[in-house]
């Protein structure tokens, strides 16, 4: 007697697919307009040591903190994600747009604390939604969330040309050019905020997705008792260390590139001015490793799929730190960006989501964001700031700490994550 096939999911509809893509697309385009410049922005034009701004990074992660606590009880229990995520977005907008003016350490603190506790949880409560309507997470997962790259490309290309196009006067050249430049990233705020507005009222026709009935007890008590088990145990407990290796690169990459990367001149013509519009070849790659993620899963355990993202972090920050004269080798360095996010990061999201329930789902995916997002963030960029005073400007010594940090990771991973290959639930 023959057993009959699994049933097949049914295709993801054209409208639902049109409706999830542009979600990300935002949602990625609001943060990658002044992520990439915060650093250069505030040690430039402000000023501030990088003790100081390790501080600002860590206060926008401190939204991470309170997400699982406060937005994911929300949306799991009392509120409509795409309701919640409207509110948060168009308060965003506000609050991110006064950083384009607020010239104080404190100032910019306190807005930057607050901006990240409305902000950040939005970044799991997208994935929450998208996984909620999905009729198949492994396929089509992976097609969604590749917008969310598009909207960092997109952002970041556009404001290394509106830097060349409406802050570098002709009449200036050298450090006087760069300063007015730096200056003119301020415009990355006010973009973010714009994109904010235009998210908060998408929202509002996004699939309904109401809290969940069917259990009165808390939705971020219940997640803590699934992430307890292997192999969430072991990644929640990497996601500390690895965040704090990916903060490294978006603290110090995009004014590592504007000083020092020598490219010919036709790059700029696409890129445009600074490291924002060279690091989307980060992005680029990464959309092309999503693209191939849903394909090699089901080939390739997911054991050496996190571990190919480990090493990316490693040979990245290897050929940073060894060979800074190289424009090629700095370029590819950044490319393995989509190793490195794809590889870990989105796998893990992946997993997350296969061994949790569908009652604390946007809870658990909180709960990570919490860590890679909110602890890792926190101390990865407090760590950041003070190995780039001690680097004083040696960037062998500022990017081979976490070099050695990402091969730790690796021989962790390799020795204690479960051996046996499972496939992705169907959802």
């Amino acid at each position: 007697m023959t057993s009959s096939p699994l049933p097949t999911a049914p295709p993801l509809a054209p409208k639902l697919r049109l409706q999830l893509s542009l979600m990300m697309f935002l949602q990625y385009a609001i943060w990658g307009a002044w992520l990439p410049f915060l650093w250069s922005f505030l040690s430039d034009h402000r000023g501030m040591n990088g003790d100081q701004i390790g501080s600002m990074f860590a206060a926008g992660a401190v939204g991470a903190m309170v997400g699982p606590f406060l937005a994911g009880q929300m949306a799991d229990r009392w509120f409509a994600s795409e309701k919640l995520l409207a509110c948060s977005h168009v308060l965003g907008a506000i609050l991110v747009w006064q950083l384009a003016t607020v010239s104080s350490f404190q100032g910019f603190l306190i807005f930057s604390l607050l901006y990240g506790i409305v902000y950040a949880p939005t970044l799991a409560l997208t994935n929450s939604l998208a996984f909620h309507h999905l009729p198949d997470v492994e396929r089509d997962f992976g097609k969604v969330r590749l917008w969310g790259t598009f909207g960092w490309i997109a952002v970041g290309i556009g404001m290394g040309h509106w830097l060349g196009w409406m802050h570098s006067p002709a009449n200036l050249s050298g450090e006087a050019l760069l300063a007015a430049q730096v200056a003119g990233k301020a415009d990355a705020f006010r973009l973010s905020a714009i994109l904010g507005v235009c998210m908060g009222l998408f929202c509002l026709r996004l699939p309904h997705t109401p809290p969940s009935k069917e259990s009165k007890k808390n939705a971020t008590l219940a997640a803590l008792s699934e992430v307890r088990r292997q192999p969430l145990l072991l990644l929640f407990l990497l996601a500390v260390p690895v965040s704090c290796i990916h903060q490294f690169y978006f603290v110090h990459t995009e004014s590592f590139l504007h000083h020092q990367l020598h490219v010919p001149a036709f790059f700029s013509t696409i890129f445009g001015v600074g490291g924002g519009g060279f690091m989307t070849i980060g992005q680029m790659t990464e959309v092309l490793v999503l693209g191939l993620i849903p394909v090699v899963v089901k080939k390739i355990s997911k054991r050496v799929l996190l571990s190919l993202g480990l090493l990316a972090y490693a040979a990245r920050m290897a050929l940073f730190a060894y060979f800074a004269d190289s424009g090629s080798a700095l370029l590819l360095g950044v490319a393995l960006h989509g190793l490195c996010f794809g590889c870990f990061i989105f796998v893990t999201f992946m997993i997350i989501d296969e061994h949790t329930t569908a009652d604390v789902r946007a809870s658990a995916q909180n709960l990570y964001n919490l860590v890679i997002v909110g602890i890792g963030i926190i101390v990865g960029s407090k760590i950041a700031g003070w190995v780039a005073d001690w680097a004083a400007g040696d960037y062998r010594k500022l990017f081979s700490v976490p070099m050695w940090a990402s091969l730790i990771c690796l021989a962790i991973l390799w020795l204690f994550y479960p051996k046996q290959q499972a496939s992705f639930r169907q959802t």
